[in-house]
């Protein structure tokens, strides 16, 4: 049976590191062109930076999820082979669906939180055009959001698939090592 403690925790991570994902999407940063009369030059100023910081957050709590998933699960490559049955067959689409939607999840908070911290540093004098004051796009932390919450549905069951597959698991020959050695006498 799947270890009702495991999931839990990934739960807990799970749900922790979408809030962060939501967070980060509600609070992106924004910029407005300020115009400084003394050396007569426009210039971007930029408003709170925190939603990079959610955004990281949120990165590491799905990868600590990810984590505890997989080495409960050893990754689904390594230990003893598991039984041929639908549950098996159900882990390994799973398995794979569950790593789409991770890297997914990472590669959106990832671009998102460098997107964000990125600030335009130059200034235009009066008779040029306003800079150009650059923010992330809407809904680049809301796609790593969905995606948190896809892996997040997908990993349980995975696990819960992968556990039931292996308790049922394949062993040749019933465990005993002498079967299959014929002893000539």
């Amino acid at each position: 049976m799947a270890s009702k403690l495991l999931l839990i925790v990934v739960f807990i991570l799970d749900l922790i590191a979408f809030g962060l994902a939501v967070a980060a999407e509600q609070r992106r940063s924004t910029a407005k062109i300020v115009q400084d009369s003394d050396v007569n030059y426009n210039y971007c100023v930029y408003d709170s930076d925190i939603s990079t910081g959610y955004g990281v957050g949120a990165l590491l709590f799905l990868m600590a999820s990810q984590v505890l998933v997989m080495v409960a699960s050893k990754c689904f490559c390594c230990g003893k082979a598991l039984n041929p049955s639908g549950s098996r067959a159900w882990a390994v689409i799973l398995f794979i669906v569950c790593w789409l939607f991770f890297l997914i999840a990472e590669i959106c908070l990832l671009a998102g939180s460098v997107r964000n911290a990125y600030h335009t540093k130059y200034r235009t004098i009066f008779s040029e055009q306003p800079p150009s004051c650059e923010t992330l796009r809407k809904g680049v932390f809301g796609a790593g959001a969905a995606f948190i919450f896809l892996n997040a549905i997908v990993n349980k069951f995975y696990y819960i698939c992968y556990s039931s597959a292996r308790e049922n698991s394949f062993q040749a020959y019933g465990g005993e090592a002498g079967v299959g050695m014929a002893s000539y006498k």
